[in-house]
């Protein structure tokens, strides 16, 4: 039986490998109407143990990518097999190619029991696009830019045909035809270099239920101008108050979020601390106690780290954020980075984030789900132009009176 694609999708599951990811795919789907949380923690053997929200847009954080390979595939096929009965589902993965993307597509394959994958990675707003079966990132192939020297996980190939060898790369020039080879189940991979490319795929499918959808912010995003939640039925978003003095929490070291940082150093609105392996997290906290500016921000070195020092590090961070929240010295959260984003959060005791809007691409802006309901954006490292961090801030002061404006990363 046919499905129309234009039936109304109340059930949505996003899977990522990151908390950065969850908030990206699940963020499209709130500006098309629907509910959409974040939730830290994936489900476990069962489908009885998979959360839900009661209808809408779950985006499940497995926090794979911080795993070994078969670890991250294992908790992917469970969570695929807890959720295989969502109208859409959906598995995120870097528009980068970083982490487990192979043996992740597989797994949730596997699991999900659909025989059709569409990996569908490019993120045009970014400057991410896919040409043939290679990821770019602004024209550059992605194991030549600066993701092939990220320390925790450096990219090693472009090519998803590479990746991905039983995977068909589907021609620009099937066009409308693209259905006719996805309706016999296999894995396809979809070169897209504009958002209308994406639209174009999502509109060609027959059947989305009937498909596992790979991709990254931009295939959400189509996905969700495709099945928006009908007016009548949209929920509101959750209450987001003005923040009094923002927390900047900045854990990445992309170069593109260390740029964001100096400029907003340099501002005289803003304190600064900076967390150091000898010192831990008690100068930091001292330090930003003290200060009596209005935007309060703390972060790693500017140089790259190795593995065991950045988890000491990350850790030093969500123990300074909930020490500065707990003391009501810090009222709203801007974190940057996966990794840092999932321990602050844990380190505050929330289980996820309810969503607000999608105030730039890549970027979620909603209020934490637990004991303290603190506004919070979460953006990943590479994402934003040199401002990005400064219009945030500002976001974050004016809470719900001043609209979100979508603006693509240099």
């Amino acid at each position: 039986m046919r499905d129309d694609p234009t039936d109304a999708v109340t059930d949505i599951v996003v899977l990522a490998d990151d908390l950065t990811s969850a908030g990206d795919g699940a963020a499209p789907f709130r500006r098309a109407g629907h509910r959409a949380g974040v939730l830290l923690r994936g489900p476990g053997d069962d489908t009885a143990s998979a959360p839900r929200l009661g209808g809408g847009v779950i985006a499940a954080d497995l926090g794979s990518r911080l795993l070994g390979e078969a670890r991250a595939a294992a908790r992917t096929e469970r969570a695929a097999r807890a959720y295989r009965e969502a109208e859409l589902l959906i598995k995120t993965v870097d528009s980068t190619l970083r982490g487990h993307v192979a043996a992740e597509i597989r797994a949730a394959r596997a699991g999900s029991g659909r025989h059709t994958v569409v990996i569908a990675p490019a993120f045009p707003a970014e400057g991410r696009i896919t040409v043939g079966g290679v990821q770019y990132v602004r024209g550059v192939p992605v194991h030549e830019s600066e993701f092939a020297r990220d320390p925790a996980h450096p990219v090693v190939t472009s090519d998803l045909a590479r990746l991905l060898p039983e995977a068909e790369v589907l021609a620009p020039e099937q066009g409308a035809r693209w259905a006719e080879p996805l309706s016999g189940g296999g894995i396809f991979v979809y070169p897209a270099a504009t958002d209308d490319d994406l639209d174009r795929l999502v509109h060609a499918v027959d059947r989305p239920r009937e498909v596992l959808w790979v991709g990254s912010p931009g295939l959400a995003a189509a996905l969700a101008r495709r099945h928006p939640r009908p007016p009548h039925a949209s929920t509101p978003p959750p209450v987001l108050p003005a923040v009094r003095r923002p927390l900047v929490v900045v854990g990445s070291a992309h170069p593109a979020t260390r740029r964001q940082l100096d400029r907003l150093r340099t501002r005289g609105d803003v304190a600064a601390a900076e967390v150091a392996p000898a010192r831990g997290p008690g100068a930091a906290v001292d330090a930003l106690r003290r200060a009596d500016a209005p935007v309060l921000v703390v972060h790693t070195p500017d140089a790259r780290r190795d593995a065991g020092d950045a988890q000491a590090l990350t850790r030093d961070l969500a123990s300074v954020a909930a020490g500065l929240t707990a003391e009501g010295l810090g009222d709203g959260l801007l974190v940057t980075g996966g990794e840092t984003a999932v321990t602050v959060l844990e380190a505050l005791g929330a289980t996820g984030i309810e969503l607000f809007d999608e105030p730039e691409p890549g970027i979620a802006r909603g209020v934490l789900l637990g004991p303290r309901p603190v506004p919070t954006l979460i953006k990943a490292g590479g994402f934003g132009d040199d401002a990005t961090l400064e219009r945030l801030t500002g976001l974050l002061r004016d809470g719900a009176d001043r609209p979100a404006t979508a603006t693509a990363g240099a």
